[in-house]
């Protein structure tokens, strides 16, 4: 009898905490707006959300996708959500300063909030300490946001046969990471500002293998061993790698594959293309031959050009040839022979002063006075 009225005095006060707390709806936010406060917002040069008021609008977002999206939705790019992706969107204009071009980032922000949401919940309610599935009723913080229905569709989800082979490879390959990131909530992308503020640097990045070393240092500010291990790789790397090497540097050191979408080492939101690195696959066979082909056109319109010039060339030489700039057989009394010029032109000494003489056959084409000059 005791222990029962422990059980539900003990109930009794986890229900209290957790009401307590409550759920995030961000009425700082919304109240602001009402006295026409409208928030700015920043991004790095590599299209990241950071501070001021970063953490905020990451906050605001989770509120409204939490709000405005079913817990079921396991598609995030059903076509039938895009009515709520759109109030999502108005929301978040309404309270911030923030381009149209940003829709993506935020909408991409939301698909994730979401997912750590249902983990969540998954997590806290419908898990035992040892990973089995419990049969939990509605949490009365989330009856706000989550319906009786909606509810027993989730669980009934999570006890799928298939989920649950699928949930449990993710668990173990997420159970004991090598290289655990020890920032908590604080993303890559406000973690390199931080960084560079305190370094007071004038440089607007930093290499992905310094944030991620960095990402790894816990509470003591010290790093592992394993951790300086490729660190010091990626540096040795660094000095050798090509700057165009479409495999980076951290992926590289760690001896894991690309994934396309991402870039190792910078966090949520950087892409191949926001920094613009062409990063690809391996040419398949059709690819090198297509590209053998057209080096060798290049290569044949080059071989043309250059003989084309060379007869262009040969062809002047000969006109030149033609021209014989020799003496006359029978030179005039008192002509002699002065100095030959640099054409084969032949200047003629006469009573002083200097003649040149040039025959095509017998006939003279060019005199001149004064001096050797070339034709």
């Amino acid at each position: 009898m005791a222990d029962d009225q422990h059980e539900e005095v003990r109930k009794k006060v986890s229900a209290e905490e957790e009401i307590r707390r409550g759920i995030t709806v961000m009425r700082r936010v919304v109240q602001g707006r009402s006295r026409g406060i409208i928030l700015d917002v920043y991004w790095n040069n590599q299209g990241q959300l950071i501070e001021p008021n970063g953490h905020t609008l990451t906050s605001f977002i989770g509120a409204l996708v939490r709000n405005e999206i079913p817990i079921t939705c396991d598609d995030w790019r059903n076509k039938e959500l895009n009515e709520s992706k759109g109030k999502i969107w108005s929301e978040i204009k309404r309270c911030f300063n923030i381009e149209e071009e940003r829709r993506g980032y935020c909408m991409k922000l939301a698909g994730k909030l979401l997912r750590g949401f249902r983990t969540f919940l998954s997590s806290k309610f419908l898990k035992d300490a040892d990973g089995n599935f419990v049969d939990a009723e509605l949490p009365k913080k989330y009856e706000s946001l989550i319906s009786a229905e909606e509810w027993e569709a989730f669980k009934s989800k999570r006890q799928d046969p298939v989920f649950q082979r699928i949930s449990a490879t993710n668990r173990e390959r997420a159970s004991s990471p090598a290289y655990p990131y020890r920032k908590g909530r604080v993303g890559y992308g406000r973690l390199e500002q931080s960084m560079l503020q305190k370094e007071e640097s004038s440089e607007t990045s930093l290499p992905a293998h310094v944030l991620w070393k960095e990402a790894r240092v816990g509470k003591s500010g010290v790093s592992q061993e394993e951790v300086l291990h490729v660190y010091q790789k990626c540096e040795e790397l660094s000095q050798s790698l090509s700057p165009d090497d479409t495999k980076g540097i951290l992926s590289r050191a760690l001896d894991v594959p690309e994934y396309s979408g991402r870039v190792r080492g910078k966090g949520f939101g950087v892409t191949p293309t926001s920094l613009s690195v062409k990063k690809g696959k391996a040419p398949s066979n059709r690819e090198l031959h297509a590209r053998l082909e057209a080096m060798q056109a290049e290569l044949d319109a080059l071989r043309r050009e250059r003989e084309a010039s060379t007869s262009t060339v040969y062809r002047d030489a000969s006109d030149k040839n033609s021209i014989n700039c020799t003496f006359q057989p029978n030179i005039p009394e008192g002509i002699s022979h002065y100095a030959v010029g640099l054409n084969g032109d032949h200047c003629l000494k006469l009573e002083g002063t200097l003649k040149r003489k040039c025959w095509l056959g017998s006939k003279v084409v060019s005199e001149k006075s004064g001096g050797v000059m070339a034709i």
